[in-house]
């Protein structure tokens, strides 16, 4: 089996820590100020589980895709609605962190957590 260059790259750890820690953060404040920030604890518990996970880049694909399913529906419940109220460019302003997060998710899932990271090393173990 050929390995995807990507593996190799020392970049995938940046990607990792800027979405794993904005996951954290975003996660930690909605246990932290449920009545100000919405979506409440099973959100939080989501984005601050699988947040850690993309951080140390422990079964980084896997944790991806319940953040992915998180920000979508941010996306449709938050932006979708503002797109019609206020326009393109008021929805683009605001939306401009989920689309960034939405593309992290979507370079994770399909390449991987990089050679820094746990599922490296575990990958390493098994062979």
């Amino acid at each position: 089996m050929k390995k995807n260059p990507s593996y190799d790259s020392q970049g995938n750890i940046l990607v990792r820590l800027l979405v794993g820690l904005v996951f954290l953060s975003e996660g930690i404040q909605k246990l932290l100020f449920p009545a100000a920030d919405g979506a409440g604890r099973f959100a939080g518990a989501t984005e601050i589980i699988c947040g850690t996970l993309l951080i140390i880049g422990l079964f980084t694909r896997l944790a991806a895709v319940p953040l992915l399913v998180v920000i979508l529906v941010a996306i449709y419940i938050t932006k979708i609605p503002m797109l019609e109220q206020k326009g393109f460019w008021a929805t683009a302003h605001e939306g401009r962190a989920d689309f960034c997060m939405l593309i992290g998710l979507i370079f994770l899932v399909i390449y991987g957590a990089g050679k820094y990271s746990a599922d490296s090393n575990l990958s390493k173990r098994k062979k």
